[in-house]
């Protein structure tokens, strides 16, 4: 079930048209919609998407219907109906949930979590990409707000099960406003990478060892997987003990890192500007997607809400969504607020992890060196095929990926203008 917060033409659905998303600073939240109220209440509209599984059923249906409470957050679901005959829990899943609560609700959820791990597994199987990000959490001081810790994202079973639901929802909506708005439907697409783009993962690769397929991406995937060798040559030149990568478990999460980087970017676009072959999503291997879940952080959510609501009857369109070049206008600007968005994370992660570093000190933890592609300086050189940094009497070298320790400082090289220095040691 999803709520719409706003409709459409209203002042407020207006006003935050222009603003587009909402921003996640390390500190706060900037919400698109800034009242509780517009986003949860009982004249809202709420849409209940029902995915049948292929093997009762070779369509998927679209239902909805007026919501006359609060959100429901586990809506009962009998799991065993939408997977093929044969489903049932065996001994291993047994031994892993036996000793938690057996209640009705429990149980629904443990067969959603069954349900969403095969969704999964066929969605990898269809060439989905499987990438990772180097986000950072801080705990931030309620008084000060300074960052009292910082660490990485722990992405859990209960993300990862509502993450399925909420992809095969996307799909639903993006292919029901598709057959009644061919030509206006607000849609998001990701292009194939270029062979330019992934040639610094591939060199990456190759300089430890990797022979990466990027042919497609059911084959990218594969190669991902299967990213796990030694650093043996490594070991005597920097006279440390290295383990293989198989024993590392930052190293396959590296390699996606920089596969995240080399991959294109995800956009808004309307329907009528491209052909159907153009909307693909290369990451989710997927012919159609949309953003339909998050109404109340996304704008492009809420276009989707009013085109959704237009397809089944409900209210009609406004002309604002029928005119395709305002509805071009507006995926650009989605884009381009989009990427202001993340950028202004990014820069409030930068300042964040400064303030946390500043007065600390001693802390240990696995650094691996990436290639940036500069000369090197000094008595050092970069070895841009082999992917090393060495010293010019070849006493010391370094390879990319290679851990090492380094000593990190806060340093201001012009006033006010901090930033964290790392340097090899």
């Amino acid at each position: 079930m999803n709520v719409s917060p706003t409709r459409l033409p209203t002042r407020l659905g207006y006003m935050k048209g222009e603003e587009r998303t909402d921003v996640n600073k390390r500190d706060r939240w900037m919400d698109l919609l800034f009242e509780l109220q517009y986003c949860i209440s009982t004249n809202n509209l709420s849409f209940s998407i029902i995915r049948r599984h292929p093997y009762l059923s070779r369509q998927m249906e679209v239902q909805s219907s007026l919501s006359k409470s609060a959100r429901c957050l586990c809506p009962r679901v009998v799991a065993q109906r939408f997977l093929p005959t044969g489903f049932g829990i065996d001994d291993s899943y047994l031994l892993v949930y036996g000793s938690r609560l057996m209640d009705p609700l429990t149980a629904d959820l443990r067969n959603m979590n069954a349900l969403a791990k095969v969704m999964r597994q066929r969605r990898i199987d269809r060439g989905a990409l499987t990438l990772a990000s180097a986000e950072v959490k801080f705990q931030i001081d309620t008084e000060t707000h300074d960052p009292l810790d910082i660490g990485m994202y722990q992405i859990r079973e209960a993300n990862q099960m509502v993450e399925e639901f909420m992809l095969a929802a996307n799909v639903s909506v993006a292919a029901k406003i598709l057959e009644h708005f061919p030509l206006c439907s607000l849609l998001r697409r990701h292009p194939s990478p270029t062979k330019e783009m992934l040639e610094p993962l591939l060199r990456t690769a190759a300089a430890v060892g990797l022979n990466l397929d990027v042919s497609t991406s059911k084959a990218l995937a594969n190669s991902l997987d299967r990213a796990l060798c030694a650093y043996s040559h490594m070991v005597e030149l920097t006279k440390m003990r290295i383990p293989s990568h198989g024993d590392d478990p930052y190293f396959n999460k590296l390699i996606r890192i920089l596969a995240t980087r080399c991959m294109t970017q995800a956009v808004y676009f309307c329907s009528g500007d491209l052909t159907p072959p153009e909307f693909c999503h290369y990451g989710l291997a997927t012919p159609l997607y949309t953003h339909f879940t998050s109404p109340i952080r996304r704008y492009a959510d809420v276009v989707v809400h009013r085109l959704l609501a237009a397809s089944l009857g409900i209210y009609k369109l406004p002309g604002i969504f029928q005119d395709r070049p305002q509805l071009t206008s507006i995926s650009d600007n989605l884009n381009y607020r989009h990427r202001n968005a993340q950028m202004a994370s990014r820069s409030s992660v930068e300042l964040h992890t400064l303030i946390y570093f500043r007065k600390r000190f001693g802390i240990e933890g696995p650094v691996s060196l990436t290639g940036r592609g500069d000369k090197g300086s000094g008595k050092w050189l970069v070895d841009e095929q082999q992917q090393k940094v060495k010293k010019i009497d070849g006493s010391i070298s370094y390879g990319v990926l290679q851990t090492v320790r380094i000593h990190m400082e806060v340093v201001e090289p012009q006033p006010n203008r901090p930033k964290l220095q790392l340097t090899l040691i």
